[in-house]
């Protein structure tokens, strides 16, 4: 039977959990950004520009999208006249390996470590672009977009940026509560079903995979926040969703940040599902004979 009150108390608790993350995470990105510690360490990912085919550049960007989000990557790498090609590769890459610190720490609260986060993440990164290094060129003649309308933001003290930030973060942090109460009570009501009562286990899975897809990982970790609290999903469901989704999450707002640069949308979309599904089968069949053996 459907309980409201158990709903809205549990999709509270689950929101409220990624929260405390996101907005001192939020503010402290932004920081970095002002004060332009980026640039100190940029040339530590001058060698990936090597490997990834791009000019040396591009690595502040990417340093940003690694360690922050794709909005900073992006507002580095606007100004660099990239072709479509290089784009679908940052698209690519960077949709795999992004905000690697604040999505780790959100995946840290439904008990994926840090060191497999990023081992995973990264590794992924790296093997979803070889495909298009041996893709016809024909496929990158898109026309690439000028918009001066993305670019670094510059504020006058730091107390602006505070100020900037500390909202930024409140409006993430709004929606993330209206995202995750709906769909938890959305789940809630569908569960209470008789018809859905049968097919549980993979109603949970299923819910907390496509809301990961479409809303990415901040919204879709509080989900399976609520789901691993309930006891709805066990630890390989967990381990195989948050694999899943590591690869391949947020799929429409992301990529689209890159097709309107040029990128190939259809490519790194595509990738990207195959990576996912393809990897977090295998690693699934990996994790479960290690739990078999430490039992």
């Amino acid at each position: 039977m459907f309980n409201f009150k158990e709903t809205l108390q549990a999709s509270v608790s689950s929101a409220w959990l990624v929260l405390k993350l996101i907005i001192p995470l939020y503010i402290l990105a932004d920081l970095l950004l002002y004060y332009d510690v980026l640039k100190t360490i940029s040339f530590l990912f001058e060698p990936i520009t090597d490997l990834l085919d791009l000019p040396k550049e591009a690595a502040l960007g990417i340093a940003a999208g690694m360690l922050f989000n794709l909005y900073a990557a992006i507002a580095f790498l606007a100004p660099l006249e990239l072709s479509a090609y290089q784009w679908t590769i940052l698209a690519t890459f960077l949709g795999v390996a992004h905000s690697l610190v604040v999505e780790s720490a959100v995946m840290k609260k439904i008990g994926i470590s840090y060191t497999y986060s990023f081992v995973l993440r990264i590794s992924m990164a790296f093997i979803a672009v070889i495909p298009i290094f041996y893709m016809p060129k024909e496929l990158f003649d898109a026309q690439v977009a000028v918009n001066e309308s993305i670019a670094k933001i510059i504020y006058t003290d730091v107390f602006e940026l505070l100020q900037n930030s500390f909202y930024n973060a409140s409006i993430l942090s709004i929606k993330v509560i209206i995202l995750v109460t709906v769909i938890i009570f959305l789940m809630s009501y569908l569960k209470s079903t008789k018809m859905m009562q049968n097919y549980q286990k993979k109603v949970n899975t299923s819910f907390s995979i496509m809301a990961g897809l479409i809303l990415g990982i901040t919204y879709g970790a509080g989900i399976l926040i609520h789901e691993s609290k309930t006891g709805n999903l066990n630890r390989v469901d967990l381990f195989y969703i948050a694999t899943f989704l590591m690869i391949c999450h947020s799929v429409v707002e992301d990529v689209l940040l890159f097709v309107i640069f040029g990128a190939n949308g259809w490519i790194v979309i595509t990738i990207r599902l195959l990576m996912a599904s393809v990897f977090s089968y295998i690693l699934v069949k990996m994790y479960k004979k290690f739990m078999e053996k430490k039992c």
